[in-house]
């Protein structure tokens, strides 16, 4: 027989579905085997109004068959087979399906009879996994030739399909004992034209398995396959056959069933158990540790879908690096389509693991590539809606639990609030911690509100290495004077975070660093107003010999026992300064210093007598006072060893 044009506008666009469509050569096997699926869901759809099928739904079945001499790789169905006609339409036209076709057909069907008859069941009367007719040709990526012998439902006679790809094919009269298909995958040849791809991998076992496991798992049909077990050895008396011990274990060939069939997703979940969950997880995501908590979604409405997210009690080796990768697994009627969707979940909950399965996506003429539909949209949003709600839900019953997950994943979520211009503050900020000056315990911004006094203006933060460090700082001396709660920001993320949420249920956060704290009123303002007049030589003296290091001198009204402190001024944090240095050295601005002095310190006064005594021994004080204000601060000094000799000098 004559060989036959594929219908396609060219032969470069099966070239095209070959080598660009598909990212990895073993997609292949999926694109096959879901076909093969789809061929057996027919068959049993039918089988349940047509006696002459003979078959229940546990005879069907994919079988796989390695011939490692003839470098071949057949997967065979029971399904309903296809006529020549159908082997003409369906593998002679390039994306045309026939599955689309009879998913149509059904749908058509179902409609119409949908008046006439007490139909129950309202879901789809059968899911189709291939809709596009394209995965078949992803064969060709790794096949020198393919064969399709088909036999159809209700036909005697059988029909050979072949082809070696853009070349064309043939349709031949043929033999099969039973209705259903054979694809038979000639593999090519690994050598150095094949630029290092390594195609006699599809001809072991355990690969095949594999690639089964990581994207077939759950198909709902049984895949087999013949492999090699391993024979259990009597055991020996002591004393008798101690040659055997030394033997290396027997083998011998198994049919075994390679897939799961169902989820747990997919199965109630009255009939699961936490243990259930827990083995999943620690399958899929290879992680013994059990997880900090889960959920199992069963959606219904304008998308449908069934997920099961985890939150770990670990963060991965490689969590904070850039080569971890968020995203959830994708699957389409149990099929796997994408190993990590990132468009599944937000960057501030990127530590979630888990799966998502909806038969409504809209997928792209190959499974591979997802379109950014309104489906995914929808799943995406709902997810996030989910996390959050377990997340507080948590927090509200289980207060260690959720501190524990805190501690692991907590900054993410500040990350959350900074990025984006503050995009998700409202749904993240009820959910971030902060160490309080209350209890030095994690605290709430709701419940640091609820306790606030009744004259408070503000939400006081305080910024620095550790709790230990910021509950020391002067500058907090008049807020703990008047019993005022400071949240401790003890990473560089939280004042950023702050500075894009702006304020919480109409309280602005106010840092301790800030000029004016808002707690004097306008008579002590006044008297301060005196005190910097009577003290305006010093003042000025003090700006003279400390020059650009700082913008202002003033009189402190925060101040209790401490002789100074340094306050920035200009919209500029120390922590900023800080953050800004790390990350561009060369770069980096400076916040505007403001050099606080406490007038009723008794070094003001040893300062005022110095000055009007002994100016230079007075500027080393001064000198002193600054430098000490700045490590107080947690700023780095220029000049330490300069810092060390004046202080020494002083001390003689």
């Amino acid at each position: 027989m004559s060989k036959k044009q594929f219908k396609a506008e060219s032969k470069r666009l099966l070239d095209l579905m070959i080598n660009s469509i598909y990212t990895h050569k073993e997609i292949f096997l999926r694109e096959i085997i879901s076909n093969a699926s789809d061929a057996l869901d027919k068959l049993c759809y039918l089988s349940l109004t047509d006696q002459n099928v003979g078959l229940s739904r546990s005879d069907f079945a994919i079988d796989l068959v390695i011939d490692k001499e003839n470098r071949t790789l057949k997967i065979s169905d029971n399904g309903i087979g296809m006529t020549k006609d159908d082997l003409e339409s369906n593998l002679g036209v390039i994306a045309r399906s026939g599955s689309l076709q009879f998913k149509e057909n059904m749908t058509e069907t179902s409609e119409n009879t949908e008046n006439t008859k007490d139909n129950s069941d309202n879901t789809s009367p059968i899911d189709i996994i291939g809709q596009f007719g394209v995965g078949f040709y992803s064969a060709f990526m790794v096949a020198e030739s393919v064969q399709v012998l088909s036999r159809a439902y209700g036909q005697d006679d059988a029909n050979l399909w072949e082809s070696e790809g853009a070349d064309g094919y043939t349709i031949t009269p043929a033999k099969r004992d039973a209705w259903g298909t054979d694809i038979t995958i000639k593999l090519k040849t690994s050598d150095k034209e094949t630029e290092g791809e390594d195609y006699d991998r599809f001809l072991q076992s355990y690969t095949i398995e594999n690639l089964v496991k990581k994207y077939s798992d759950y198909i709902r049909y049984p895949i087999k396959m013949e492999k090699e077990v391993y024979v259990p050895q009597e055991p020996t008396e002591d004393g008798k056959d101690d040659d055997k011990k030394e033997e290396e274990p027997k083998m011998k060939l198994e049919i075994t069933t390679l897939n799961s069939m169902i989820p747990v997703w997919q199965r109630n979940k009255n009939e699961l158990k936490e243990e259930d969950y827990h083995n999943f997880y620690r399958d899929k995501f290879l992680d013994y540790e059990k997880p900090l908590l889960y959920t199992h979604v069963d959606a219904e409405g304008v998308v449908s879908y069934k997920s099961l997210l985890y939150i770990p009690a670990k963060a991965s080796y490689d969590y904070y690096t850039r080569d971890y990768k968020k995203g959830l697994q994708l699957y389409s009627s149990g099929v796997m389509i994408m190993e990590q969707c990132e468009d599944l979940v937000p960057e501030h909950f990127r530590f979630v693991k888990g799966v998502v399965d909806s038969p409504d996506l809209s997928l792209n003429i190959s499974r591979e590539m997802l379109q950014h539909s309104r489906e995914l949209k929808v799943i995406a949003i709902n997810i996030e809606k989910k996390i959050k709600s377990e997340l507080t839900k948590l927090l509200t019953k289980d207060r260690d639990k959720y501190e524990q997950f805190y501690k692991v994943f907590g900054i993410q979520l500040k990350y959350g609030i900074a990025s984006d211009y503050g995009m998700h503050k409202e749904q993240l900020q009820d959910l971030v911690l902060f160490f309080s000056s209350n209890s030095e315990k994690f605290t709430t911004l709701d419940e640091y509100v609820s306790r606030m006094q009744s004259d408070q203006k503000y939400i006081y933060f305080a910024t620095g290495e550790n709790v230990n460090l910021i509950s020391k700082l002067p500058q907090t001396e008049s807020l703990r004077e008047k019993g005022y709660e400071i949240l401790y920001f003890t990473e560089q993320v939280d004042e950023i975070a702050v500075q894009m949420m702006r304020n919480y249920k109409e309280k602005e956060f106010k840092s301790v660093d800030d000029d004016d704290l808002g707690l004097t009123d306008e008579k002590d303002k006044k008297e301060t107003e005196k005190k910097a007049k009577k003290s305006k030589d010093l003042l000025e003296f003090v700006k003279e010999t400390l020059g650009d290091k700082v913008k202002e001198i003033k009189l402190s009204q925060k101040l209790k026992s401490y002789p100074v402190c340094l306050t920035a001024t200009g919209g500029m944090s120390f922590e900023m300064e800080k953050y800004m240095k790390a990350v561009q050295p060369d770069a980096a601005a400076k916040a505007d210093r403001l050099l606080e002095l406490n007038p009723e310190h008794k070094m003001f006064e040893r300062l005022n007598e110095l000055v009007n005594s002994d100016k230079e021994q007075a500027k080393k004080y001064i000198e002193v006072l600054y430098t000490q204000a700045c490590l107080m601060s947690g700023l780095t000094i220029d000049d330490p060893v300069g810092y060390s000799e004046t202080l020494f000098d002083l001390l003689k």
